[in-house]
C-alpha cells in the first residue's frame, strides 16, 4: 500500500540529522522526490541529499531559518522549484534550545524556543499550503513531542509548552484544510537517541529509560514509519487531526 509514496514531492524541514534525516532517506528509498532542509548544518544536509541520489532517488537541498518569514518563503519556493510542486510537508525543525526552569524563566529563551518550534510551523505551512492545494491535496505532518503531552521534565517548561502549541495548531489546521483534501497530523516522539539529546545529562537519560515500558530509548529509524504512514493516502486517507505517539510505552494517553 506504500506504492503511492512513489512520485510524491516531499519537503522535510530539519532533515540534516536525527529523525528528519532518517525520514528523508526513507522517503527517497520509497521513490518520493525529497527536499532536504538544513540551516546551521548544511554540510550534513548535503550528505543526506547525496545519499538519496546515490541510491537512485531524487533529492534537492533547501536552506534557511524556518522561523524567519522571508527565509521560510524561500525554503518552500526552492523546494517547489526543485521538485516541481509539493504534495507532502513535514514540519520537523525544532529543538529545546536551552533548558530553563519556571523559577528561572527567561524571555529571550522563550522567544527563541517559540520561534524555532511554533512560528516555524506557521511560517512554513502558510507558504506550503497553496502548493499542496494546487496539487489536489496532500498531507502535512508536524513533529510534536511527548513533552507536549505531559508537560516535560525539569528545565523543559518552555519547550513542552511550545510542542503543546504545535499539537493544537495541527488540530486547528486539520479542520481548516480538510475541504482542500489536505490532512494534517502530528507525530509525537518520546526519548529518541538523536543529536537532540546530545547534551542531556546521563542521569536524565537513565531516569527516562526507567519509565519506558519497553526498557530502552528509541532510535530515529523507529520513528520514520509513522511519518510514511501519514504521508500515504492509501494507508491513512481518513486520518486527520490525530497524534501518533512513539515513546516505547513511556506515555499511554
Amino acid at each position: 500500500m506504500l506504492e503511492d509514496i512513489k512520485g510524491k514531492r516531499v519537503l522535510v524541514t530539519g532533515s540534516s540529522t536525527g529523525i528528519g534525516a532518517a525520514m528523508a532517506i526513507e522517503f527517497g528509498r520509497l521513490g518520493a522526490a525529497v527536499a532536504v532542509h538544513g540551516n546551521r548544518s548544511l554540510d550534513k544536509a548535503q550528505k543526506i541529499v547525496d545519499q538519496i541520489i546515490a541510491a537512485g532517488g531524487k533529492a534537492v537541498l533547501v536552506a534557511g531559518d524556518v522561523s524567519d518569514k522571508a527565509a521560510a518563503a524561500k525554503i518552500v519556493a526552492d523546494a517547489v522549484a526543485g521538485l516541481g510542486g509539493l504534495d507532502v510537508l513535514v514540519n520537523n525543525a525544532g529543538g529545546i534550545v536551552e533548558r530553563v526552569t519556571n523559577a528561572d524563566f527567561d524571555n529571550d529563551i522563550y522567544d527563541k524556543v517559540y520561534d524555532l518550534n511554533v512560528r516555524s510551523v506557521l511560517n512554513i505551512t502558510r507558504e506550503a499550503y497553496p502548493h499542496i492545494k494546487a496539487a489536489g491535496g496532500g498531507s502535512i505532518i508536524n513533529t510534536g513531542s511527548i513533552a507536549g503531552r505531559f508537560g516535560g521534565f525539569g528545565g523543559s517548561t518552555v519547550y513542552a509548552s511550545a510542542k503543546s502549541a504545535v499539537h493544537s495548531i495541527s488540530r486547528n489546521a486539520a479542520r481548516e484544510f480538510a475541504p482542500d483534501n489536505i490532512r494534517v497530523n502530528t507525530v509525537a516522539p518520546g526519548f529518541i537517541e538523536t543529536p537532540f539529546h546530545a547534551n542531556t545529562p546521563q542521569a536524565a537519560r537513565d531516569g527516562a529509560k526507567a519509565t519506558i515500558a519497553m526498557g530502552r530509548l528509541g532510535t530515529a529509524e523507529e520513528c520514520v514509519g509513522a511519518y510514511v504512514f501519514l504521508a500515504s493516502d492509501a494507508m491513512s486517507g481518513y486520518i486527520t487531526g490525530q497524534i501518533i505517539d512513539i515513546n516505547g510505552g513511556q506515555l499511554m494517553p
